[in-house]
């Protein structure tokens, strides 16, 4: 997303839903020329790279060098999501509580690194796999099986290496901080529900739903995490030469032995930033600049509202293995009692608008808990008509369990 001085919003490439409120532009992300020269062109003020892929390819440190106000980490920092071994190793020298964990480059050095874990075991494509190249197998035999399709190609370049995995025990929570390199401002907790499958069954998806806040992750415990993750995290990566600025969405593990550390994101992440912006009542252009211009400082908090958000993704039939596009979508009243529903991968098809990805929808409402919140997102979900798509009815299971009687 981009905005100009001249108060125009762009975004590339965008889709129906953000249509609405910018100017939808084709840019190719990965031509950093063109991006420089559009920016230029149309005196852009801030720039808001969304999506991991650029940032691991270092847009930031081009826009940067041309003078271009950007949120979001450099080439350098943002390895944090790209590798994760680079996440590992910078836990163990910065002392940041994690699974143990060893870095494979080869089947064969996997195979034999089994033997110092027990199952299940969790196997990781270092690099960068669509929120899809973990798996958990839960005997030797099946996690040899995904070894060999890692180091085969199944997960491309990213499957050139593999970390496996300590298997943490505990209920899995989302943290989140905006950062200029030097300060830190929380922003706000989540809890995303991963697999495809009700009860959390089947593959592992970018996520089909999520809830804020996430009342188990207290405000002790972020204190905790904020002392012995986060700031850990920011003070090395500054201390050795690549400040991290922008967004710290640090997906954690609530064990035993308190929060640990699963993985970082570079990014608002999706379905979290939805949940996260229907809360959010500060200024959010306000705050993204200040951590582009490092100014963050002058903050002292992001006011979030009180009440809780909770999303529901609707996703096309067949992910997240292979989608089924093309599919009519019509909202209907679906965005009525303050319902909004954020679109991901739709398009036009003339005046239809149809799927055009895995994950299609967020139909996301708010509550005073989560019992509440997911009443009236299943409310808006069940308005919209579209045939070919599914989602979970079970989001926030955990939350409304707690929260009945």
């Amino acid at each position: 997303m981009l905005t100009s001085d001249g108060g125009n919003f762009y975004a590339a490439p965008g889709n129906p839903g953000i249509a609405d409120h910018a100017l939808c532009v084709t840019l190719d992300t990965s031509d950093h020329a063109a991006v420089i020269a559009f920016c230029q062109e149309k005196t852009i003020g801030l720039v808001v790279v969304g999506p991991e892929v650029p940032l691991v390819a270092g847009l930031g440190d081009d826009l940067r060098a041309e003078g271009i106000a950007m949120f979001g980490p450099g080439k350098a920092a943002a390895q944090l999501e790209g590798s994760k071994g680079f996440t590992k190793d910078l836990c163990e020298r910065a002392g940041i509580p994690t699974a143990g964990y060893v870095r494979a480059r080869s089947f064969e050095e996997a195979r034999d690194a089994l033997a110092n874990f027990k199952p299940p075991f969790v196997l990781k494509a270092d690099g960068l796999a669509a929120g899809k190249g973990v798996v958990i197998s839960e005997t030797r035999e099946a996690a040899l099986v995904t070894l060999r399709d890692m180091f085969g190609g199944r997960f491309g370049q990213a499957g050139a290496e593999v970390v496996i995995e300590e298997f943490m025990e505990g209920e899995e929570v989302s943290f989140f901080a905006l950062t200029d390199g030097t300060a830190i401002l929380p922003i706000g907790t989540a809890q995303d529900h991963k697999r495809v499958g009700e009860g959390d069954t089947g593959p592992n998806t970018g996520g089909m739903g999520a809830y804020s806040p996430a009342p188990v992750l207290t405000g002790a415990l972020q204190e905790q995490v904020m002392e012995e993750t986060i700031r850990p995290t920011v003070d090395t990566l500054r201390e050795e030469g690549m400040p991290y600025s922008g967004v710290l969405y640090a997906g954690l593990m609530l064990t035993s032995d308190g929060p640990k550390l699963i993985e970082y994101n570079a990014r608002f992440g999706d379905p979290e930033c939805q949940v996260l912006m229907m809360r959010l009542e500060a200024d959010l252009g306000e705050l993204l600049l200040a951590c582009a211009n490092g100014s963050l400082g002058e903050w002292s908090e992001a006011k979030l509202s009180n009440k809780t958000a909770l999303t529901v993704v609707m996703a096309a039939k067949g992910y997240p293995a292979t989608p089924e596009k093309g599919g009519t979508i019509e909202l209907g009243e679906a965005e009525a009692n303050g319902t909004k529903v954020f679109h991901a991968g739709t398009k036009l098809n003339g005046a239809s608008l149809v799927a055009n990805g895995g994950r299609v929808l967020n139909v996301t409402a708010t509550g005073a808990n989560v019992t509440e919140a997911k009443a009236m997102a299943y409310q808006a979900v069940d308005a919209i008509k579209f045939e070919s798509g599914f989602c979970r009815r079970d989001i926030g299971w955990r939350e409304v369990v707690r929260e009945t009687p």
